[in-house]
């Protein structure tokens, strides 16, 4: 497994409510100062999110790789980011419909501040996010990544999270129409797409688990 293939939960990290409140951000009455406050927030929660899951496993299989144990505890780490990745299928279908909670709607008056804040707070507080960071940390430790291989997949976690930002900045008034889509896409698709690289991801760490 290379660090290419966590790239695509890169998606489930951002889909749905995290993506939608990039749109207010983006849409708010300092959608630049505001989108990179909130940026900053995620990108904490995200990196050092990661970064604890994998230095976690990373020490679990220092202490424990014995002998000929190593192989026995990689396929415990098998099935732990398999579980995860069961739990994060389901979680996802449940919240499919939920909409934005009705506080989104005070983001438009966003300071950088309070936006950085919700960055932090909204990636800490979801189910999905913290579910997603712990599978890619230990992923990446079981295969004996070193930590910069999680680098790209916080960095594309952003990017995806900036599409708002990035809209406004390249589309100028014409992204007025084109943020009510990606957030309309947020709430209806994102999930099923979530639930696809849910499963492509599955897929390859049961062929890891029956090497």
């Amino acid at each position: 497994m290379s660090f290419l293939t966590l790239l695509p939960l890169a998606v489930v990290m951002v889909a749905g409510t995290q993506l939608v409140a990039a749109v207010f951000f983006a849409s708010s009455d300092r959608p630049r100062a505001a989108s990179l406050g909130y940026l900053a927030g995620a990108a904490i929660v995200v990196g050092g999110g990661t970064t604890l899951a994998w230095l976690a496993i990373r020490l679990f299989k220092i202490r424990l790789s014995t002998g000929g144990g190593r192989s026995g505890i990689e396929r415990n780490i098998d099935w732990l980011v398999l579980g995860l990745l069961v739990v994060l299928a389901i979680v996802v279908y449940l919240l499919r419909h939920r909409g934005p909670p009705d506080w989104m709607g005070r983001l438009q008056h966003a300071s950088p501040r309070y936006a950085f804040r919700i960055g932090l707070l909204l990636f800490l507080a979801m189910p999905t996010d913290g579910l997603t960071m712990i599978a890619v940390g230990a992923a990446a430790a079981r295969h004996d990544q070193a930590w910069w291989h999680l680098l790209p997949f916080v960095l594309l976690t952003l990017i995806l999270l900036a599409l708002p930002l990035l809209a406004l900045l390249l589309l100028g008034r014409r992204a007025a129409t084109v943020l009510p889509r990606i957030r309309n896409w947020a709430d209806t698709h994102a999930w099923i797409v979530s639930e696809a690289v849910i499963a492509l991801f599955f897929v390859i760490t049961v062929l890891d688990l029956v090497r």
